[in-house]
């Protein structure tokens, strides 16, 4: 975006936040997330994207009890879904992919849960990492930060089921290409004690939504979590400050 840009993120309502020495690492994370939110008139991260509709089944998997109310009840749930880049590179370029749920009513009548993963590698280490690709399906998402999943602690994660032949690129025109052959199917899944990954729902991403980009959904992890089932972090106090900014500057989507 230039040097012009990253001027205009560092100040906030005519201030320049370098010259507040007050100022707290949380606050200078919201301020400038909000300020490039509102240049950007999407999300200050993962600018392009496409939202669509959604189904969750969560489903048993034979296992003991999770210990999560939600997901010791297999069930049915409307979703929204939302594939994004992370960036916004030239399309040309691989890019860190978003994969941002909303399931409706999970927690109960008008409790939706947010999940917010992320494209990474397969192995204990990378599954921790962002990982640039261009292929929708060509790999994993994960939470990246650990989560409390009943008496555990682990990353969440979606792994395509590869139903298709040729990538799906994560190029918002050319995923609406994709989901006019079919939907696109993941399988979420849960780092557990003593177990790499337990499924616990499929996802089904059907047809895309018109929508503009300052219309997408703003997700929240930290707003929108259930009982036994949230993300926790050392990161979470500046992660959560990053999505309040974001949300501020698209006017509190």
């Amino acid at each position: 975006m230039g040097e012009r840009l990253v001027r205009s993120v560092m100040r906030d309502d005519g201030g320049d936040l370098r010259q507040r020495p007050k100022a707290r690492p949380a606050a200078l994370t919201e301020s400038g997330f909000r300020r490039l939110a509102r240049l950007r008139r999407a999300p200050a991260l993962h600018p392009q994207g496409l939202t669509c509709t959604a189904g969750l089944d969560v489903v048993p998997d034979g296992g003991a009890p999770w210990g999560v109310p939600w997901l010791d009840r297999p069930g049915r749930y409307a979703a929204r879904v939302r594939l994004s880049r992370a960036a916004g590179l030239p399309r040309r370029l691989p890019d860190g992919l978003g994969l941002a749920v909303r399931v409706a009513d999970a927690g109960g009548a008008d409790r939706p849960l947010d999940l917010l993963l992320t494209s990474c590698g397969r192995n204990p280490v990378t599954r921790h990492l962002p990982l640039p690709r261009a292929d929708v399906l060509g790999g994993p998402y994960s939470s990246l930060l650990p989560y409390r999943v009943g008496d555990s602690r682990g990353v969440l994660a979606a792994f395509p089921r590869l139903s298709r032949q040729a990538p799906v690129h994560g190029d918002p025109a050319r995923l609406r290409e994709a989901l006019a052959a079919g939907p696109l199917v993941f399988d979420l899944c849960a780092e557990t004690k003593g177990r790499s990954w337990r499924p616990f729902a499929v996802l089904t991403v059907r047809e895309p939504l018109a929508l503009r980009e300052d219309d997408s959904p703003g997700f929240d992890v930290y707003g929108h979590s259930l009982d036994g089932l949230s993300p926790v972090s050392a990161l979470a106090r500046a992660r959560d400050a990053a999505y309040r900014g974001s949300r501020a500057g698209r006017g509190g989507k």
